[in-house]
C-alpha cells in the first residue's frame, strides 16, 4: 500500500495550522496587552505626576517659595519603590538651582508631558510650569516599574503562549495519529478487502464521526464487491463448464467418426470440423482467463511466492530443442533468484504467450531473446521479426485484433496478447510495447516502476 508521507497528511496539516492559529492568538493577544498595559502606564505616570504638581502648587501659593522647597526636599526624603521614584527641580529666574535633585534644566517647554533623560540614562515621565518671578517647577517620576512589570506579563505570555501551542500540537498529533490510523486500516481494506481487514474496519463501524461513516459506507461497500467478484468467478467457472463439456464430447464423437469414417474425404472434413472446435475450445477458454484475470484485478487472494527465475529457465529449456528445430536462435538471460507473488499457472501461461508470438512471427534464422532483470524485476522477450506496424501498436492488446501484413498471416484469435496483458495486470504488473528499430520487444514491469523505466 502506498504510505503518505507524515508532511503531506491532511492531519499534519491540521495539526500545522492549529498550532500556527494557537501561536498567531497568543501573538496577537500578547501585543494587544502590552500595547493597552503601556498605555496604561503612560495614563498613570501622568496622572502621578499631575496629582504631585498640583501638590507642590498649593504649597507655593500657602508659603512661597521657602513652603516650596521645603515640600520637595519631603518627597525626595520618602522612600519609593526602586523604578517609581520622583525627581523634582525648581529653579530661580536666573536658572540657579534652588531645590530638588535634579542639577540642570532639560530643556521642556512648560506646560506639556514629555520624557527626559536622567544622568544614568534612563528616562523619565516629566512635566514643567512657570511661577512667578521667573521662576519654574519640574516634576518627573520614573517609570522601571511599569517597563518591569510589561517585561513579565510578555514573559508571561511566552511562557503561556509556549505552553498552549505545545499542548494543542500534542492533542493534535494524538488526535491526528488516531484518524490517521483509522483512514489507513480503510486505505488498506480497499487495497486488499480480505476477512481480516474488513475485520478491522468493524471495529470503527459505530463510531459516531464522519470517519466512522466513511467506514460504514466502505466496509459495506467492499463486502458488497467481494460478493460480486464472488459470484462473477461463480459464473465464470459454471461457464466454463457448461460450454466445455458439451464441446469436447462433441470432439469425441468427431473422433470416433474419423475412425469409421467411409472415404478420406469424408475423414478430412471431420478432422477440418474437429480442428474448428478445438479453436473454439481455445478462445472460449482464453476469453473466461481474460475475465477471471481482469475480475480479480489487484485481489492479492491466491497469490504465492513464485521462482520467477526457475520458472522462466524452464520455460525456456522447452523451447529451446523446438528453437533448433525451426532455425531459431533463442538467447536466454535470467538473472538468479528473482522471486514474485503470483498464480505460477498464470505467469507460465503469459511467459509461453510473448514466447509463442515472438517465434510465430519470427522466421527461420531470426532471433529471439529472453531477459528477466532482478531490479525490478523486468522481464523482456524480444524478436528479429518484422514488428508490429507503427498503426497497430495501440491496438496489439485489445481483443480480437491482429497486426496487419505479416502478423496477419499466421492466423490466430487475436486474444494472445489481450490475455498476456490480462495477466500482468491481476499480478500488479505492466505489459507493454517498447520503440525498436527492428522487430518486437515486449517488456513486463511492476506498475510501480513504470515512470523509472
Amino acid at each position: 500500500m502506498t504510505q503518505v508521507h507524515l508532511l503531506d497528511s491532511i492531519f499534519t496539516r491540521l495539526v500545522a495550522w492549529s498550532i500556527a492559529v494557537c501561536t498567531a492568538v497568543v501573538l496577537i493577544l500578547g501585543t494587544l496587552v502590552g500595547a493597552k498595559f503601556e498605555q496604561l502606564s503612560v495614563d498613570m505616570q501622568e496622572a502621578a505626576v499631575n496629582a504631585d504638581m498640583a501638590t507642590l502648587l498649593d504649597a507655593y501659593r500657602d508659603g512661597g517659595q521657602a513652603s516650596l522647597a521645603s515640600r520637595i526636599d519631603e518627597r525626595l526624603n520618602f522612600r519609593t519603590p526602586s523604578g517609581n521614584a520622583p525627581h523634582y527641580l525648581l529653579v530661580a529666574a536666573d536658572g540657579r538651582r534652588v531645590a530638588g535633585d535634579l542639577t540642570d534644566w532639560p530643556g521642556i517647554d512648560t506646560g506639556e508631558m514629555t520624557a527626559i533623560p536622567l544622568p544614568d540614562g534612563s528616562y523619565v515621565h516629566a512635566r514643567a510650569v512657570d511661577l512667578p518671578a521667573g521662576q519654574r517647577l519640574l516634576v518627573a517620576r520614573e517609570s522601571a516599574m511599569d517597563e518591569m512589570v510589561l517585561n513579565e506579563i510578555g514573559i508571561a505570555f511566552v511562557i503561556g503562549g509556549l505552553f498552549v501551542v505545545l499542548a494543542v500540537g500534542v492533542a493534535g498529533r494524538i488526535t491526528a495519529g488516531r484518524l490517521s490510523k483509522r483512514v489507513g486500516r480503510i486505505n488498506a481494506a480497499f487495497k486488499n478487502p480480505d476477512e481480516r481487514r474488513l475485520e478491522r474496519l468493524d471495529r470503527d463501524r459505530n463510531a459516531q464521526d464522519e470517519i466512522g461513516e466513511l467506514t460504514r459506507h466502505s466496509s459495506e461497500a467492499l463486502q458488497r464487491l467481494n460478493r460480486l467478484v464472488d459470484a462473477h468467478r461463480d459464473t465464470l467457472d459454471q461457464i466454463a463448464h457448461e460450454m466445455r463439456t458439451p464441446l469436447m464430447h462433441l470432439d469425441a464423437r468427431l473422433l470416433r467418426a474419423i475412425r469409421t469414417a467411409p472415404d478420406d474425404a469424408a475423414a478430412q472434413g471431420l478432422v477440418d470440423a474437429r480442428g474448428d472446435i478445438r479453436t473454439v475450445i481455445a478462445t472460449l477458454e482464453s476469453l473466461l482467463d481474460i475475465s477471471h484475470s481482469e475480475a480479480n484485478r489487484g485481489d492479492p487472494r491466491g497469490l504465492e511466492p513464485v521462482d520467477l527465475s526457475a520458472m522462466i529457465e524452464n520455460i525456456a529449456d522447452l523451447y529451446a530443442g523446438s528453437a533448433e528445430e525451426t532455425g531459431h536462435r533463442f538467447e536466454v538471460d535470467i538473472a538468479p533468484g528473482v522471486t514474485v507473488r503470483g498464480e505460477e499457472m498464470q505467469l507460465t501461461r503469459l511467459v509461453t504467450n510473448l514466447l509463442d508470438n515472438a517465434f510465430k512471427y519470427t522466421q527461420s534464422g531470426g532471433t529471439v531473446c529472453v531477459e528477466l532483470v532482478a531490479e525490478g524485476p523486468v522481464l523482456t522477450v524480444a524478436d528479429t521479426g518484422p514488428g508490429v506496424p507503427v498503426e497497430d501498436r495501440d491496438r496489439i492488446f485489445e481483443r480480437f485484433i491482429r497486426a496487419k501484413g505479416n502478423h496477419g498471416a499466421s492466423g490466430g484469435s487475436g486474444l494472445g496478447l489481450a490475455l498476456a496483458r490480462a495477466i500482468a495486470r491481476r499480478h500488479g504488473l505492466v505489459l507493454r510495447l517498447k520503440p525498436t528499430l527492428r522487430g518486437a520487444c515486449f517488456e513486463v514491469r511492476p506498475e510501480s516502476t513504470v515512470d523509472a523505466g
